[in-house]
């Protein structure tokens, strides 16, 4: 019976450890359409609001001005090009100050690695799923996958997921076309996309996409982006 079970288990970890590494794999080269948790957003919408539609269109990275990727590493994850997935410094920062809660430690890779796999929650569960993920794309992806993963799954406004559909949304514009203050706006709301909006902010938009310029040029602007090459 024990050895039944153990059996049962090792063939468990081993499709699971396979079925993982296909799917990163996958999307290393393919457009990431839907995620469990847009699917779950979807379901939940129906018989909401009727004059809100869903919203999200997948573009490449070179169709998305330079001002959004550097616009999120500013707000979201200032030591992105040079840590493998996880930033430990930050991540003692936000044990050091709990209460605070102003920033969380979560990096890009891991909030893709969280948005494209699994399920929005807390667990420990899900969090060791989601260390294991962000592993395999760190390994298997480059930065610039990453990040063009990233801008084309967060979500950016309610039923509104990608930043192409935050441009067209907000600014009547391509994502292509974005300024620096429009993709810091952007930004600005991702924290919490169903209650703030980039087109018309208010105080706290304002102050901390006006704090995101403002990294953005401490960084060096868009040359950061050349890293990527």
């Amino acid at each position: 019976m024990g050895k039944t079970i153990f059996r049962l288990l090792k063939r468990g970890v081993l499709f699971f450890v396979g079925f993982s590494l296909l799917g990163v794999l996958v999307f290393r080269f393919v457009p990431v359409w839907v995620t469990p948790y847009i699917v779950a957003e979807r379901i939940r919408s129906v018989g909401g609001a009727p004059d809100l539609s869903f919203k999200k269109k997948w573009v490449p990275f070179e169709d998305i001005s330079r001002q959004m990727p550097l616009a999120v590493i500013a707000s979201e994850d200032q030591n992105f090009l040079n840590h493998s997935g996880f930033d430990f410094v930050q991540l003692q920062k936000a044990l050091d100050a709990k209460k605070k809660k102003k920033r969380g430690a979560s990096t890009i890779s891991q909030q893709v690695a969280k948005n494209v796999f699994l399920w929005h929650g807390r667990s420990y569960l899900r969090k060791g799923l989601e260390v294991w993920f962000t592993v395999l794309i760190e390994l298997l992806w480059s930065k610039e996958r990453i990040l063009e993963v990233y801008l084309n799954v967060a979500e950016t406004g309610r039923l509104t997921f990608g930043v192409e559909a935050a441009a067209q949304r907000y600014f009547r514009v391509p994502a292509s076309r974005l300024s620096r203050a429009q993709a810091a706006r952007i930004a600005a709301i991702l924290p919490n996309p169903k209650v703030y909006r980039a087109d018309k902010p208010g105080p706290y938009v304002q102050k901390r996409a006006l704090w995101i310029e403002r990294q953005m040029r401490n960084l060096g602007g868009v040359d950061l982006l050349k890293k990527l090459e």
